[in-house]
């Protein structure tokens, strides 16, 4: 079974990634892509516990860009898991339904 962390951590490292991506233009331009977020509702969407989750969604996606997030951060792969184990639902494959 997979760590989670608090909602408060979870939604701290969620905000790292965005934090991250914001300095990452082309990075962040993938992530508007692929989700349809336009930049103008990246603040509103802050709130809402589905765009946190597509943000940890969006690197655990993507192995390189994960570690290169940890890098950056100093925050481990791990706690990246962790946090999107909070918002992100196990799926069939997990084992752990």
């Amino acid at each position: 079974m997979q760590k989670t962390l608090s909602g408060d951590a979870a939604e701290e490292t969620a905000i790292a990634v965005l934090g991250w991506l914001a300095g990452e233009p082309d990075m962040l331009g993938r992530f508007l892509a692929l989700t349809g977020v336009e930049p103008q509702q990246l603040r509103d969407a802050m709130g809402s516990p589905a765009f946190l989750g597509g943000l940890l969604d969006f690197l655990m996606q993507h192995e390189p860009s994960l570690l290169a997030f940890s890098e950056a951060s100093g925050t481990k792969p791990e706690t990246v898991a962790a946090a999107w184990a909070h918002y992100v639902k196990p799926g069939l494959d997990s084992g752990e339904i």
